[in-house]
């Protein structure tokens, strides 16, 4: 999956959980968040004060672990 600023976070962690500990070191605790099944990684990070591409890079560039 390749994600963008327009990704919504529970897609990511259902397609994706392997993002989880990304999210959680840039301090999105959003994992347990109920918003996050319909916020995307955009509005998340606007909530939060930081900018979106960093974490968008971050994701995009985890490997998953066979």
């Amino acid at each position: 999956m390749n994600v963008n600023k327009d990704t919504v976070i529970g897609d990511i962690l259902m397609t994706k959980p392997e993002a989880i500990g990304t999210l959680m070191s840039f301090g999105m605790g959003c994992v347990m968040c109920p918003a996050s099944q319909t916020e995307t990684l955009e509005e998340a990070c606007l909530v939060h004060g930081m900018q979106v591409e960093p974490l968008v890079e971050a994701i995009n560039n985890i490997k998953k672990e066979d």
